[in-house]
């Protein structure tokens, strides 16, 4: 029954990525702009273009082209990239450590924080404890990355020079980033941490082990908050593929060298290979780390079957 579960899955993670690098073929080939007018110099002869299209089977007609980068994929061949001459999966996978590194910082960040408020802020309800961390999950899912980033960029970077304006190779690096990343998930997660515990702190069995004499904080950690944690887990493995995409954003205002930053000079430049190799590798992380959610589900819940009747 697992292995049949698993193997559909895999199926449905073949058909959700076939579908996804489809669209975005079809987009970035019906959107305005040609790559061999920003490759060639301004002036070139026309003859010039032509060949240049030709070298890239552009001059082909799109369900063509098209046909041809399925039968390339199908043999886990990308493309190469326009502009920089090397295999597009190249350049993607050496950028993909970078963006898992500033993800994963960004949910760490997040859990560590928002878990133990929000257990807090539901421990004391309606209390001057429970109004700050609620205003502060407020403030925290109206600010904008963009804006969050570049305050503290302006903050911490320009004015009081603690960490870094722009790059990568040290923690310190990492830390702006990681902080305007995270920020919009802590704000999630600590608002359905407090809600969860708050339904599950009313609960029957909760009343009862505290009727057995068991300690408050064995109560609270070792039953009320493992059963909260279902929720979470689903909140965190959905809010994998925002952060990935809100990377984009993050990336590009910090000078992180991830895969978003590679995705807007690679859109800008319509490098088509590389764009779809983008999509093709995030798409295949994003459905596995669903798969991975629905896994960790059993471990935390076995009421919850993994395989579907």
């Amino acid at each position: 029954m697992l292995l049949r579960s698993l193997l559909r899955r895999l199926l449905e993670i073949m058909l959700v990525v076939f579908g996804v690098i489809t669209v975005v073929f079809v987009v970035m080939h019906i959107t305005p702009g040609d790559p061999t007018q920003m490759m060639l110099p301004d002036g070139a002869p026309e003859k010039a273009y032509n060949q240049l299209r030709m070298a890239w089977d552009l001059d082909k007609p799109m369900y063509v082209q098209y046909l041809m980068f399925l039968q390339k994929a199908v043999r886990g061949d990308l493309g190469t990239s326009m502009w920089r001459g090397v295999p597009a999966s190249q350049v993607v996978l050496e950028r993909i450590p970078m963006t898992l590194q500033l993800t994963v910082a960004g949910i760490l960040f997040a859990l560590v924080i928002a878990v133990p408020l929000g257990v807090l802020a539901a421990t004391h309800q309606n209390s001057t404890i429970d109004f700050v961390c609620r205003l502060l999950a407020l403030f925290g899912q109206s600010m904008p990355s963009f804006w969050l980033g570049i305050m503290l960029m302006l903050v911490f970077a320009v004015r009081v020079r603690i960490f870094p304006v722009s790059g990568s190779g040290s923690f310190a690096h990492l830390v702006l980033p990681t902080v305007t990343l995270g920020t919009y998930l802590l704000a999630l997660t600590m608002r359905i941490t407090r809600s969860e515990m708050l339904n599950t702190l009313n609960e029957d069995y909760i009343r009862t082990a505290r009727a057995k004499g068991l300690s408050s904080r064995t109560v609270l950690y070792r039953h009320a908050l493992k059963n909260a944690l279902v929720p979470l887990i689903t909140v965190v493995g959905l809010q994998f593929g925002t952060l990935v995409g809100g990377a984009v954003v993050t990336e590009t205002i910090f000078g992180w060298p991830g895969v978003g930053s590679l995705a807007v000079d690679s859109i800008r430049l319509r490098d088509y290979p590389v764009v779809q190799a983008i999509v093709f590798y995030v798409s295949i992380l994003v459905v596995l780390t669903c798969l991975v959610t629905d896994m960790i589900y059993t471990y935390v819940d076995p009421r919850i079957r993994f395989v579907k009747q």
